[in-house]
C-alpha cells in the first residue's frame, strides 16, 4: 500500500538541473537502448526533471518515466515538469540500470541508467556505448561489462 507520499504529486522546489545524457545519432528499431543518462545523485527529484525537460524537447512531451524503486531515494506517484505532469512507476522488478520513459505519441524510449558515483571513465565509455545503436548489450550487461573492463 502506497503512503500519502508516495501517492503524492511532486513540484520541484528548484529549477532543473541539466543531465548528463548520451542519445543514439538516429533512433533505430534493432537498437537496444536509446541512449544514456548519468544522474548525480539517487534523488528523484533533483534528477528527473531535468532529464524529463530534455527527453521532451528531442522526443516530445512525455507522459511517463518508470524505474527500479531500489535505485531511488524516495518515490511518488506525479512529477511536474514544466507545465506538464509526469507519471511515475517505481518496480522492484524492473531492471535497475534501465529507465524507461513513454512519450504522449507512445514512443518508448528505453536508457541505461549509470550509477551516480560511477567513476568516470567507466560512466563515459558505458554513456557511449549506449548511445551506439550497433551495441546490441541490454542495460545490466552493458554497464557490468563496460565497468569490468576499467
Amino acid at each position: 500500500m502506497l503512503t500519502a507520499a508516495e501517492r503524492a504529486t511532486v513540484v520541484p522546489p528548484t529549477a532543473p538541473s541539466v543531465p548528463r545524457l548520451s542519445h543514439v545519432p538516429v533512433r533505430s528499431a534493432n537498437a537496444v537502448l536509446d541512449g544514456a543518462w548519468w544522474p548525480r545523485s539517487r534523488d528523484p527529484i533533483a534528477e528527473l526533471p531535468g532529464l524529463v525537460l530534455a527527453l521532451s524537447q528531442r522526443y516530445g512531451p512525455i507522459r511517463n518515466v518508470v524505474v527500479n524503486s531500489g535505485a531511488w531515494d524516495r518515490r511518488f506517484r506525479r512529477l511536474v515538469v514544466g507545465t506538464d505532469v509526469v507519471r511515475l512507476g517505481w518496480f522492484t522488478s524492473m531492471d535497475i540500470a534501465l529507465l524507461v520513459a513513454t512519450t504522449e505519441r507512445g514512443d518508448q524510449i528505453d536508457l541505461l541508467v549509470v550509477p551516480p558515483t560511477t567513476a568516470t571513465a567507466v560512466a563515459e565509455n558505458a554513456m557511449a556505448a549506449a548511445a551506439d545503436p550497433t551495441d546490441h548489450r541490454h542495460a545490466s550487461d552493458l554497464l557490468g561489462q563496460v565497468g569490468a573492463a576499467a
